[in-house]
């Protein structure tokens, strides 16, 4: 855990964690991400990833936009593999996945930024971990479009599997999760959820936040 967060804090962060950029929306994505932050979002991932997605003065001044509405928010503001870009716009932390930049070297450069790793098993977490990870992202759990590189869907067991073999650490689960499907996974043991197209692609972006906030929170309580 880096220095500046506190492990229950780190938790409370990621609750509901979006993840987005702008191949992901049918809307203009501020607009997105400002009615997700009305709606109870807690944490965010600019992910400019996929075909079409911005790249260059683009991509950092979409960055830049989205930062500022984090800021203004109040919640973190975290970059998926683009290291670069998060140590230029000072952003709160980075995101790497199994086939992006190793994690310890990630480490090396962000200091005590936050830093999470995805994980799809045992061994993936724990070395995540020893490499100096804060929170693992965890899955798919469920079908998932979003990415074309997805794994094979590993569902909730997937978070009581790590748990019942002694990971303690923030674990997020992700991968096609929508309104109703939020329940088996924190009973499973997950600390939050991580969303894209159930907030990207919705009409009412701040609704459907709320209604899986609600349903984050009615989780940790069972």
């Amino acid at each position: 855990m880096s220095n500046r967060i506190e492990r229950l804090e780190m938790i409370s962060r990621l609750q509901l964690y979006l993840v987005m950029g702008s191949v992901n929306c049918i809307r203009d994505p501020e607009a997105v991400l400002h009615e997700a932050i009305q709606g109870g979002i807690t944490i965010f991932q600019f992910r400019e990833k996929g075909p079409g997605a911005l790249q260059g003065r683009e991509k950092y001044e979409l960055a830049k936009k989205l930062q500022k509405l984090c800021r203004e928010g109040g919640i973190p503001f975290i970059v998926n593999d683009d290291v670069e870009l998060a140590l230029n716009l000072e952003a709160d932390g980075v995101h790497v996945g199994q086939e992006d930049e190793q994690a310890r070297e990630v480490r090396r450069k962000i200091g005590d930024k936050i830093m999470g790793v995805s994980a799809h098993n045992l061994d993936e977490a724990r070395m995540a971990l020893e490499q100096g990870a804060d929170y693992l992202g965890v899955g798919p759990m469920y079908a998932t479009k979003t990415k074309l590189d997805a794994r094979e869907v590993q569902g909730p067991s997937l978070i009581r599997h790590l748990r019942d073999h002694g990971i303690a650490a923030p674990l997020v689960g992700i991968g096609g999760i929508a309104p109703g499907g939020v329940g088996p996974i924190m009973k499973a043991g997950a600390d939050g959820v991580a969303v894209i197209s159930a907030i990207s692609q919705a009409v009412d972006a701040r609704g459907v936040a709320g209604q899986l906030l609600a349903e984050v929170r009615e989780g940790h309580v069972g």
